[in-house]
């Protein structure tokens, strides 16, 4: 065994793969102890279906990355192996070798990641050169495989990926992000050219890229992380498990199929979520968390759900992912309860979550662009004769009346109006924090652009003030928050909220006796919903 074998089997201090910086917000390093997390995972599940079994211990079976970019987890997997293995292959260097030519492999996103995952495996680029720790490759490449792939491109868009062709189709001196896993319409084929005919992985692990940019600009993004889930279930493994954004729970640009095909598998059995990405990835801007999750083919059942929330005790319980009458997942166990509790008084005798439709609020609240402006409207300062005031992006304006063609209803009616994109630290989650942005009163003849949603129409003030009072409670905005997987505040957040008689002022204290919170749960809603006061104007 020679030097360089003997010294990446050691533990060091620092662990080069916590010092290096993320390629970009879609494409996420994965830090060593959350590697870490994900396999002790794996292998508590391998040992529960296999009366103990240690997974370490197994050299049958193999594990694949297919979207490696550090080799973090190839590498752990690797060193728990030599020690799992020791018995069985005393022989260090013939321990090494098998781990590395028969149980190891990866496909590299890029050519940069590809060399790094080498050298993170191999302790060299080369896994046939003269540092590489193993012996047994005869191409640079190894276990590890990456070549440049191109989009295949129908009408400006990728037809495995959906890239957009004008943001993508960049020359030969820029990486193409075209990753071999998902761009093909036979993965089985793909991975035996690239492994041999009889390879049948295991157990497929890792963090797959995120999102694309989809105009060329970086005003859209579109994500992509399901067609690698996808993909890896088409191989049928044993075990699946990824570390991905958690905004499928509830949303997403063309997200729902994956969803339901999620949530209705009986195959996904544990859901690890973390309410702030900056928790598991640090220094990173990925609004609404991240969730790794454990597949496992051959035995379906409940799913156990954990929710980390900072430095609390993580909250956990196994339930079922979709409940009767609703099409998202409930993210948080606390939640879900209390959300029973609001439908049992709102619907009593009902299972369902889902409100009777004369109940629920969202029939009060507008689609985009209520009014048929879009946020870049810009209307005159000065006010004519048969004008209405417009609250816009940046403040207010003016725009006759008579040019209005949307939401007329709404014009000469009381309203409220609340920002389409919620307030925030910047592309970070932080808790408590408001949910929406500060809504405030609408007179009549006045309207709004697409900055804002229009809740209404109200017959008077009182009525209006009493919705703006409701709005402010922090166990109504909890229950936008259920509904909510990014920081826009559309139409269908408010699927959970019940109507209310507009004849008050609501307050917490109301709503929390209405439903019969314990304090337990009150304490919950109070560390997830700031305390809004209306007439500050601070949406932090």
């Amino acid at each position: 065994m020679n030097d360089q074998a003997s010294f990446t089997l050691r533990g060091r201090n620092p662990d080069v793969l916590t010092c290096i910086a993320n390629l970009s917000n879609d494409e996420v390093f994965t830090p060593p102890e959350f590697a870490n997390r994900m396999l002790d995972t794996l292998a508590e599940a391998w040992a529960a279906n296999n009366s103990g079994a240690d997974l370490w211990s197994d050299r049958t079976v193999r594990f694949l990355d297919p979207f490696t970019k550090s080799g973090v987890f190839l590498r752990e997997i690797a060193s728990r192996l030599t020690k799992g293995l020791a018995a069985e292959i005393p022989d260090l260097q013939d321990r090494v070798d098998h781990i590395l030519t028969e149980q190891v492999f990866g496909i590299g996103t890029t050519t940069l990641t590809s060399l790094l995952a080498r050298r993170s495996v191999y302790c060299s680029k080369h896994a046939n050169g003269e540092h590489s720790i193993a012996s047994g490759f005869a191409s640079d490449a190894g276990n590890i495989w990456f070549e440049r792939m191109e989009h295949t491109w129908v009408q400006g868009r990728c037809k495995f990926c959906g890239a957009s062709q004008q943001a993508m189709d960049r020359g030969e001196g820029l990486e193409t992000h075209a990753y071999a896993f998902i761009h093909t319409d036979d993965i089985k084929t793909r991975l035996a050219e690239l492994f041999g005919e009889d390879m049948q992985f295991d157990v497929i692990i890792g963090n797959p890229p995120y999102q694309l940019s989809d105009d060329g600009f970086g005003t859209s993004a579109l994500p992509i992380y399901q067609l690698f889930v996808e993909q890896a279930k088409a191989l049928e493994p044993r075990y699946l498990s990824m570390v991905i954004p958690a905004r499928w729970f509830a949303g997403g640009k063309g997200l729902d199929e994956f969803r339901e095909s999620m949530l209705s598998d009986d195959r996904l059995r544990s859901i690890d979520d973390y309410l702030s990405a900056s928790d598991v990835f640090p220094g990173v801007g990925l609004k609404g968390g991240v969730c790794y999750f454990l597949w496992d083919r051959d035995n379906p059942g409940r799913c156990r759900v954990t929710t980390h929330f900072k430095e609390e005790a993580p909250s956990t319980t196994s339930r079922q992912l979709l409940e009767e009458g609703v099409d998202v997942f409930i993210r948080f166990n606390e939640g879900l309860a209390i959300l029973k509790k609001v439908g049992g008084v709102e619907s009593p005798g009902k299972n369902s979550l889902l409100l009777p439709e004369k109940r629920r609020f969202e029939r009060l609240v507008s689609s985009r662009k209520p009014f048929g402006l879009e946020t870049k409207f810009k209307g005159k300062m000065a006010k004519s004769k048969g004008d209405v005031l417009v609250y816009q992006n940046g403040g207010t304006a003016y725009i006759p009346k008579n040019s209005i063609t949307t939401g007329l209803h709404l014009i000469d009616k009381w309203k409220v109006y609340a920002g389409y994109a919620a307030p925030g630290t910047g592309n970070k989650d932080t808790y408590p924090h408001r949910i929406i942005s500060t809504p405030f009163l609408g007179e009549p003849n006045t309207i709004s652009s697409e900055t804002y949603l229009c809740i209404g129409p109200f017959d008077s003030r009182e009525q209006a003030e009493s919705v703006l009072s409701y709005l402010s409670c922090r166990l109504t905005r909890l229950l936008i928050l259920l509904h909510k997987p990014s920081q826009h505040t559309t139409r269908k957040v408010y699927t959970f909220v019940p109507t209310q008689k507009w004849t008050k002022r609501w307050t917490d204290k109301d709503l929390y006796t209405k439903y019969g919170l314990t304090a337990s749960e009150i304490a919950f809603v109070e560390k997830l919903v700031r305390p809004m006061n209306l007439g500050d104007g601070d949406d932090e």
